[in-house]
């Protein structure tokens, strides 16, 4: 950052049930956690501490202050034309185009669907580990669907943490670079069953009408109970229509998901929208042993739900399909000339549901969304509660924790004069100590992660440093 926002920053982000979790309590601890309790704001307490009304469950809000801010009296390219020939990265957007969120809440999105996690965990077999490994990867990132607002870019040091003994887990993450911007983050199951860490730092390109985000960093789960672990890459995120039209975005590229125990390995492809439409949000991939038969197909939409059905009911349905499915012929209107040319990307239209094939089984549906989601940037019910701030709470949380950022408490409570004001005080805050630094040949430390070495991948990583949850933030930098 420091003055400079990345431009739509990678868009990154679980049951099959419906359902957003299922552990009302947390009964195992891992060992040296603070004791935490569900009725506390985000989980955050201090030992012995009870609920202050005798409620076991505490209320998450299911709205945000203020609705969504309008962007109708704004142009990106009014901003862009002046930036012809700049790195992205130089490119400085009008927080109209934020979210009320920074990166390391959204990245926290990952979190919403858990409950497949702890289902793999349980899970005796291989195969049906990775199916719901599987489910857990391609769920991460349905929340982006209609997100064309962009995250707040973290301050070098910012922080993150959250702590659902509802959901069985807590998080922690970290900006611990800035130029690559890298966010590491670090998450554990408090009945011991998984780690979940990675770091992102995002590829940005700028396509004319579109921005194109590559991830880089390598996501790894870790269930414990199997002494099994999952490494992937998310999919490309693009977003169309940035210069004129109307936003929207899709996922396309291929995910590979390996178990390093068993060889196994889910191969996915998200779709990209195809000159017609027909592919968009779709997912179709298969399970493969580690000699590349397969013995599972995975099929559905990433914005709506995850199907799996036996090898040979898959191929057998696809050729009835063929059959009964003649090609179509292009139109004048389809010309794909005429999508490559000045105007905006047509949004495609809703496509048809899912259609399910006989003898196959439910791995993840998306969960639904409030009803007011529209108004509140799109968010899910999980997403709204990500940036909830209670009284006494800033005295339990690290003094980099997002939410006690003012620029993003300021949009989300509606006042965009006051969240541009302090946006641009933390980047000239920002620049004026990375100045200093320079002066005094300091290299910035980073506080709760350090660079290392995967030890699944051998592959250079950021991993978690520990100590975080003891809450010793003395050492922590003044960013606010």
């Amino acid at each position: 950052m420091n003055g400079e926002e990345e431009f739509f920053d990678a868009v990154t982000g679980f049951d099959s049930d419906n359902s957003s979790g299922g552990y009302s309590e947390a009964h195992q601890r891992l060992t040296g956690a603070t004791h935490t309790d569900a009725s506390t704001s985000n989980g955050i307490g201090k030992a012995g501490e009870r609920p202050p009304h005798g409620s076991a469950v505490r209320k998450r809000r299911t709205s945000l202050p203020a609705p969504m801010f309008t962007r109708s009296d704004f142009s990106v390219w009014s901003i862009l034309k002046k930036c012809i020939g700049l790195e992205l990265s130089k490119i400085t957007m009008p927080i109209a185009f934020n979210e009320p969120l920074s990166f390391l809440q959204r990245i926290t999105e990952y979190m919403e669907h858990v409950d497949l996690i702890h289902r793999a965990s349980r899970q005796p077999r291989p195969l049906e580990r990775m199916q719901s490994v599987a489910a857990f990867a391609v769920s991460a990132v349905a929340s982006q669907w209609e997100r064309t607002g962009k995250p707040f870019n973290p301050l070098l040091g910012e922080t993150y943490e959250l702590i659902r003994e509802d959901l069985g887990f807590r998080f922690i993450s970290e900006q611990v670079s800035h130029h690559p911007p890298i966010s590491a983050f670090y998450s554990e199951g408090l009945h011991q069953d998984f780690l979940f860490h990675g770091s992102i730092y995002p590829k940005l390109k700028f396509w004319g009408k579109s921005v194109e985000a590559e991830p880089r960093g390598t996501i790894t789960l870790e269930l414990l109970k199997h002494n099994e672990a999952y490494t992937w890459t998310n999919p490309t995120c693009c977003v169309h229509n940035v210069i004129i039209g109307t936003l929207w975005l899709e996922q396309y590229g291929t995910v590979e998901i390996l178990n390093h125990r068993t060889g196994d390995k889910c191969v996915l492809h998200f779709k990209p929208c195809g000159l017609f439409g027909k592919e968009l949000h779709k997912v179709e991939g298969h399970i493969q042993d580690k000699n590349k038969k397969k013995l599972f197909m995975i099929y559905g939409k990433w914005t709506e739900c995850l199907w799996g059905v036996d090898p040979a009911a898959y191929a057998s349905f696809r050729k009835q399909e063929r059959r009964a499915d003649p090609p179509r012929k292009a139109k004048a209107d389809d010309n794909p000339e005429k999508a490559d040319g000045d105007g905006a990307d047509t949004v495609p239209g809703a496509q048809e549901t899912v259609q399910v094939i006989p003898g196959s089984k439910l791995l993840w549906r998306v969960n639904t969304r409030p009803p007011n989601s529209a108004q509140m940037y799109n968010f899910t019910s999980f997403t709204v509660s990500l940036n909830e701030l209670e009284t006494g709470m800033e005295k339990m949380l690290a003094p980099t924790d997002c939410r006690l950022r003012p620029d993003i408490r300021g949009m989300e409570n509606g006042n965009m004069d006051l969240a541009s004001r302090e946006k641009e005080r933390l980047e000239e805050k920002q620049r004026q100590a990375r100045r200093e630094r320079a002066r005094e040949e300091a290299e910035w430390q980073t506080r709760w992660f350090h660079r290392g070495i995967n030890p699944h991948t051998g592959t250079p990583d950021w991993l978690y440093a520990g100590g975080y949850f003891e809450r010793d933030f003395s050492g922590c930098p003044d960013i606010y």
